[in-house]
């Protein structure tokens, strides 16, 4: 499934004193897995654009501000992936979802918990998790805000209708794909698809190196849709890998 080619052999190495910053906490898979999840985590302030950018080549994502990766004992199903800007060739179905969406607008701005991203987010929690019982503020305030890094939306407006948001931390050199909702009553349009293209076209355009897109795991419905973007590469033993 793999090739060596692209590999990245030049892990940053974050230092053996950041493990003073670090814990680990157990709890239920969020992935619908049996054995229990491992998160190695630690808390941190603001994190100048390097520094960040070092923990996210090693495999770290944010919530909040908290840095964190997975460490499960017998599972390594979660599987940072990247890509490349500039790199991508979009398939059929992706030009397609792009032609599809011409309509829709796109801007980009400070985060901001206005109230029609929190009625937004709402709706898309309540559609696709309805059994969660986390409200759309406790995620912007314990998930979105943060000050470790300079974190942005980018706002899809069909006419003034928003329609999406995506919250991505943002440097010259990276973006993160940190979250992204929407309207489901858009469902048809691929969002999720359409959103990756964005992100993508906004780091091309700004000549950004990597764009990180989170966790790819294998067989998983709600992520398999990442592999689809080629060529990404995946973090395997601590190596950047040319996956697909």
């Amino acid at each position: 499934m793999t090739g060596r080619e692209g590999a990245d052999s030049g892990m940053p190495d974050l230092g053996e004193h950041l493990e003073r910053y670090f814990l680990e906490v157990s709890c239920e898979c969020p992935y619908g897995q049996e054995q229990q999840a491992v998160y190695h985590q630690g808390m941190f302030s603001r994190l100048d654009d390097e520094t960040m950018g070092r923990f996210l080549a090693c495999g770290y994502r944010r919530n909040g501000n908290c840095l964190y990766t997975m460490r499960c004992p017998d599972c390594a199903l979660c599987v940072p992936i990247r890509l490349r800007p500039g790199q991508l060739h979009h398939n059929r179905n992706q030009r397609r979802v792009w032609r599809r969406n011409q309509d829709i607008s796109v801007e980009i701005a400070p985060l901001t918990m206005s109230r029609e991203n929190l009625a937004l987010l709402q709706r898309f929690l309540s559609t696709r998790f309805p059994e969660g019982s986390s409200s759309a503020e406790s995620y912007y305030t314990g998930f979105f805000i943060t000050s470790i890094a300079r974190c942005f939306e980018i706002r899809y407006r069909l006419d003034q209708q928003l329609v999406g948001v995506s919250v991505v931390d943002l440097s010259p050199s990276w973006m993160n794909a940190v979250y992204f909702f929407f309207d489901p009553d858009h469902g048809w349009r691929s969002p999720g698809t359409l959103n990756i293209l964005t992100l993508n076209h906004i780091c091309t355009t700004q000549k950004i190196t990597f764009l990180y897109l989170g966790y790819w795991i294998d067989g998983l419905s709600a992520m398999s849709y990442k592999s689809g973007f080629r060529p990404n590469e995946i973090l395997e033993d601590g190596i950047w890998r040319a996956a697909f």
